[in-house]
């Protein structure tokens, strides 16, 4: 099944979890950036609030609205079914995703998220890779700021080096922001679930083929002053990563032999010694049900930073790649990275799957294999950055 096979549906996307904080978002930029003739739709539980989130978007009188409920396997089937390209916000996806994406490999739409919860992106490789081959449908995890600069922006200092060599590339992430109550669940959910990730991680890895005459890995560095950009490396516990290393997997461009990882970049060193005793505290406050749930209580899903601090927040990815003789310093960079930019990554993902001409791919794929180059020309037409800053 190709994608002209699917141009009868009503809808070229469907943006489910529209009334969400993000989904919100994501549907005010997809109505002021719409290209001519783009038929889509939101979708949600509540058709009153979709109505009244339609009547408040430019354009809206010709925005769909369809009910749908996770609860409901049938109502995730037709939604599906009525779509080109499924972009789905809600969260937390191992919770509520699993029946949306067996409906979009089983009936060959392609489906997009948010997802940087490693445990779910792993059971949806083992249950459904192999049906999203067979229809067609592509499944891309974490297309917002998880993990699109990372990911792309991998990708984009992989093409600066020499082909055909062994490339290592070090990410250093910098971000003033804050994050909202639904990404907050998300986290707190992910980090109660260690033994049911490395469960599913290693279910994958016996799923997974064995990649043959090349090697891409992406090992947790240790934490170091980084003199290449001036700042203490702290190793971030993210999806990250995994999602580069995946890319590396699949394009040969990223050379023979690979390797990642994935820092915060931090000034000054109590800073980032605070920094890891706070994760690891919230950590173990995860494991215990009475502390988990005082902290969801503190910012609940749907709630999120104002339009105010979200014009203050920014972010800056700075990538150093070296390879063959050559190091090349790179950077992705943009404004408020969990809502503003994530809005604007999220729908130029699902925009350029269901318009841009695109590698033949199909199953579960990232967004550097699945879309590239016209992402990223897509999304230095919203306004982020990707640059090259100096060779050596």
């Amino acid at each position: 099944m190709t994608r002209l096979n699917r141009t009868d549906r009503p809808y070229d996307i469907v943006l489910f979890g529209a009334t969400g904080f993000v989904g919100t978002l994501t549907a005010e930029y997809l109505a002021a950036h719409a290209p001519e003739g783009l038929r889509w739709a939101i979708a949600g539980r509540s058709k009153g609030k979709l109505e009244r989130l339609r009547e408040s978007l430019p354009g809206g009188a010709g925005i769909g609205v369809l009910e749908a409920d996770v609860a409901d396997p049938a109502s995730m089937r037709r939604l599906a079914e009525h779509a080109r390209v499924v972009a789905t916000t809600v969260g937390p996806y191992v919770t509520y995703g699993e029946d949306l994406v067996a409906a979009c490999a089983d009936t060959g739409a392609d489906y997009l998220d948010l997802s940087g919860e490693p445990e779910f992106v792993d059971r949806t490789y083992v249950r459904h890779d192999a049906r999203a081959r067979e229809t067609g449908a592509r499944l891309v995890h974490a297309c917002g700021f998880d993990s699109v600069p990372h990911d792309l922006g991998v990708y984009f200092t992989v093409r600066q080096l020499p082909e055909g060599v062994p490339l290592t590339v070090d990410g250093f992430v910098t971000a003033d922001a804050t994050f909202s109550g639904g990404t907050f669940a998300s986290a707190l959910n992910q980090f109660s679930r260690g033994r049911q990730m490395l469960t599913a991680a290693r279910d994958r890895a016996r799923h997974e083929p064995r990649l043959m005459g090349r090697r891409a890995l992406a090992p947790t560095g240790a934490p170091r002053f980084a003199k290449e950009v001036g700042a203490w490396a702290v190793p971030l516990p993210t999806i990250d990563p995994q999602i580069v290393k995946r890319s590396a997997r699949a394009l040969e461009r990223y050379g023979p032999d690979f390797r990642y990882r994935h820092y915060a970049a931090v000034r000054h060193l109590p800073i980032a010694v605070g920094g890891v005793a706070a994760m690891g505290a919230l950590v173990t406050a995860a494991q215990l049900p009475p502390a988990r749930r005082w902290l969801s209580d503190r910012l609940k899903p749907g709630e999120g930073p104002s339009p105010e601090k979200r014009a203050k927040s920014w972010f800056s990815v700075r990538f150093v790649g070296e390879g063959g003789g050559r190091r090349v310093f790179t950077e992705v960079a943009g404004g408020d990275p969990g809502y503003g930019e994530t809005a604007k990554m999220f729908a130029e993902s699902a925009l350029s799957l269901a318009f841009d001409d695109l590698p033949p791919t199909a199953g579960q794929v990232t967004t550097a294999v699945a879309m590239g180059d016209a992402l990223i020309e897509r999304l230095r037409g919203a306004g982020i950055t990707f640059r090259v800053a100096a060779t050596r």
